[in-house]
């Protein structure tokens, strides 16, 4: 299986996730289980079937987990430095068009979080950023169309 390119923080963020579901997730549901289950009739219980539903989400997204952590490889982007984006960097670019900066953290898809400034190494801003320089221009095709951008920043917080 092929590793899967990860920051430190969102290696752990995906760990507690996993120990939430665990630890008090699957107990929670599982009792909801049994007390549905106490009211009879199984066939017509909605609280019985909602609960296996849930259940049914909570094992399959700790398998993903438990696969994604296995595969993944931690790459420790504050060791890195330079004016050339790789995996990690926080980058600030200037629509050539529209003069709007844009600040965003180029991470492993399963943190990614575009509302909060991180997207995935595998989306086409990124892939249009990685290996480009501070004052490269840079042609991204995007689902919105192609947009031309000027890296202003590199850094490796």
């Amino acid at each position: 299986m092929d590793k899967i390119p990860m920051t430190q923080a969102g290696f752990d963020a995906l760990e507690k996730e996993l120990k939430n579901l665990k630890s008090v997730e699957r107990p929670a549901v599982i009792e909801a289980i049994a007390e549905a289950r106490a009211h009879g009739d199984l066939s017509e219980n909605a609280e019985y079937h909602a609960a296996r539903e849930r259940q049914s989400f909570i094992e399959g997204r700790i398998k993903e987990l438990q696969a994604v952590i296995s595969s993944s490889q931690i790459i420790d982007h504050t060791s890195l430095s330079g004016e050339v984006v790789k995996f990690g960097a926080t980058v600030i670019i200037v629509d050539e068009e529209t003069d709007e900066e844009l600040k965003f953290q180029i991470v492993g898809a399963y943190e990614s979080d575009a509302d909060n400034g991180k997207i995935s190494v595998t989306a086409p801003m990124a892939r249009g950023l990685i290996g480009k320089a501070i004052g490269d221009s840079v042609e991204v095709h995007s689902p919105k169309g192609r947009r031309s951008y000027e890296i202003l920043q590199v850094s490796y917080i």
